[in-house]
């Protein structure tokens, strides 16, 4: 399936990115932008949540069973959701979030195999694992610190 109109640009920009070790910039403005939008996500809250967390436990070494391809496209994605000028200007309102939406929707179905994947694994993680694993610290730094780890 094509990728939407103006997602590839952010492919190379995610490779660098995760290659300067900025993971956790990233995640700490897509958890901003998300809580900023209240209501208005939907069922994309979850799944942002589901790519923070995917994240989240690739940055800390908890998790590396995603190709490098996919874990790029999963970075684009949420550098996509949280950039202003994409392909619809989020200041644009009602409309504004229209592309993120349909970004991150096609993401979730060109993944479907490697985010099942992930939704298994956590499955088999105790409860009290997840809640350390999938908490973002209170700073950028504090997870800069936390990662990532070797396994």
């Amino acid at each position: 399936m094509k990728s939407p109109w103006n997602f590839a640009r952010f492919l190379p920009l995610a490779g660098r990115l995760l290659a300067r070790g900025r993971l956790p910039t990233l995640l700490f403005a897509v958890a901003s932008k998300s809580a900023s939008q209240g209501g208005r996500l939907g069922k994309l809250k979850d799944d942002l949540r589901l790519l923070q967390a995917l994240c989240l436990a690739y940055w800390r070494g908890d998790y590396r069973a995603i190709s490098g391809k996919s874990l790029i496209a999963v970075v684009a994605g949420l550098m996509y959701f949280v950039s202003p000028v994409d392909a619809i200007p989020d200041f644009i309102p009602v409309f504004g979030m229209l592309d993120d939406v349909a970004v991150l929707a096609w993401l979730m179905k060109t993944l479907d195999n490697e985010l099942n994947a992930f939704r298994a694994w956590r499955n088999r993680q105790s409860p009290e694992k997840l809640v350390v694993a999938e908490r973002l610290p209170d700073t950028p730094e504090q997870l800069q610190l936390q990662g990532p780890k070797k396994h």
